[in-house]
């Protein structure tokens, strides 16, 4: 299959089995699909022939959640070579991963675990992009995390990690907004002024998700990527602020467990598109005067 180009100002969301069948009937207007890829590293199967059913119409964002990038040992090469085929076999327009680990010493675990912000993470994460690149033979987008504890060996704050690693790897960043939210939340930051100091230049696609609301042990709010439910309202809040600033990036809606019907996610990824429009329009008057004035 070529690789279909997704534009800038549309939204898409997540492929799910599910919906296949009502998609493929219906081939309505989005943006572009995206899906996991430990979900297709099989060698056939129903999977793979939904999913080039699909790709023949839409866009493919191909997002990674197995690498463990952060891990402290190398890169499991059998998932590497895995994930080298699911690319030549789709070209997807996009490809990324996590900044976190889930194996250790051939341990995996079902989570995306934190980092430290240090030199030798910092080095190590590099090195493991640096290779996945090379092998992939394309640049690679990495995923800004949600987090829930802060750790002691941090040497240096998140933003300046993830310029960093993008500078010396060469890989661009997936911005996450709602992870930034459960973040800023969790750690009583400002997700206004993380989100305003983000690198948007190095930015290749946006996700958005729902999170779910709990209290820690002391009953202090905290926030749960769940990717469950909706968007919430403070999420499309911050997603506003960063088109307003960025102008339109092909944006996700993750919604991966508790999956609503098709035309509930649909309406979310409608919701992403109107709001890039909204912003578009303002901007024209703005583009057309600064034109006039040269």
């Amino acid at each position: 299959m070529s690789r279909a180009a997704i534009p800038d100002n549309r939204a898409g969301a997540g492929l799910k089995p599910a919906h296949v069948g009502e998609i493929l009937a219906q081939m309505p207007d989005v943006g572009f699909f995206e899906v996991h890829a430990e979900n297709y590293m099989g060698a056939g199967g129903p999977p793979h022939a939904q999913l080039g059913a699909v790709c023949a119409h839409y866009p493919l964002s191909l997002h990674g959640v197995g690498l463990s990038i952060g891990g402290e040992g190398p890169l499991d090469e059998a998932h590497l070579s895995r994930l080298k085929a699911l690319n030549e076999r789709y070209s997807p327009a996009l490809f990324s991963e996590h900044l976190a680990w889930s194996s250790h010493e051939g341990v995996y675990f079902n989570d995306l675990l934190p980092v430290a912000y240090d030199r030798p993470t910092l080095l190590r994460v590099v090195a493991h992009i640096d290779r996945v690149q090379e092998v992939m033979g394309r640049p690679m987008l990495l995923e800004n995390p949600s987090t829930y504890v802060s750790l002691q060996a941090s040497t240096m704050g998140e933003l300046d990690f993830l310029i960093e690693v993008s500078t010396r790897s060469g890989c661009g960043l997936l911005l996450d907004v709602n992870n930034v939210h459960v973040s800023a939340v969790n750690h009583g930051f400002s997700a206004e002024e993380y989100l305003d100091a983000f690198p948007i230049e190095r930015v290749g696609e946006i996700h958005l998700g729902g999170h779910a609301p709990d209290r820690d042990d002391e009953g202090r709010p905290l926030l749960i990527d769940a990717h469950d439910r909706a968007v919430d309202d403070r999420v499309w809040m911050l997603y506003e602020r960063v088109i307003a600033r960025a102008g339109p990036r092909p944006t996700l809606i993750e919604w991966d467990n508790d999956i609503p019907a098709w035309p509930v996610l649909r309406r979310e990824a409608e919701q992403a598109d109107a709001i890039m429009a909204q912003h578009a329009r303002r901007a024209e008057p703005r583009r057309a005067a600064h034109g006039a004035g040269r």
